[in-house]
């Protein structure tokens, strides 16, 4: 329980430092997408179920900030976290080559569903724009972040699993 409710606090502060904090500072071009790293975490490291749990609250989030259909966040994070969530077979702790490879393969699925779901819709066909200055920028500071990120992670649950292991 006390696991559920620190990730539930750790999601909740990504969406706030990724929505109010990193818009001021003036240097980022782009900003890395902490809820898209939470969230495949969750899923790649506690499986299907959690992930999707994770991602179901990650998208609500994200809906009830941003104006547009109810559920389009929510959607691709639901998915995110369970598609993650089927590679825990391959989960090693200290494993950091694979995280990064699926924020990166996240990172563009979640750029195509926003292109194809906001821009191409409308009739916004610059696609070699759209890659050059919105998603290789996030890509590159969503994978740095995500060394940063995970790592706490990691070092955060061991810590809950720990404290688990010695109440029983």
């Amino acid at each position: 329980m006390r696991r559920i409710l620190i990730n539930v606090l750790l999601l909740i502060l990504a969406f706030t430092v990724q929505n109010c904090v990193f818009p001021l500072i003036p240097f980022l071009s782009a900003t890395p997408n902490l809820l898209l790293i939470l969230t495949f975490s969750f899923g790649f490291i506690y499986g299907k179920e959690q992930g999707m749990y994770y991602g179901l609250l990650a998208g609500i989030l994200l809906d009830l900030f941003y104006s547009g259909p109810f559920g389009f966040y929510t959607l691709l994070f639901v998915n995110i976290g369970y598609f993650n969530g089927i590679c825990t077979k391959y989960y090693y702790e200290d494993y950091i080559n694979l995280p990064l490879v699926l924020s990166l393969i996240n990172e563009l699925v979640y750029n195509l569903y926003i292109y194809v779901f906001r821009f191409l819709i409308r009739n916004r066909l610059d696609i070699l724009y759209y890659i050059r200055e919105i998603v290789v920028p996030e890509i590159i500071f969503t994978v740095v972040t995500t060394l940063l990120i995970y790592r706490f992670f990691l070092f955060t649950n061991r810590r809950l699993e720990e404290l688990e292991n010695r109440r029983e």
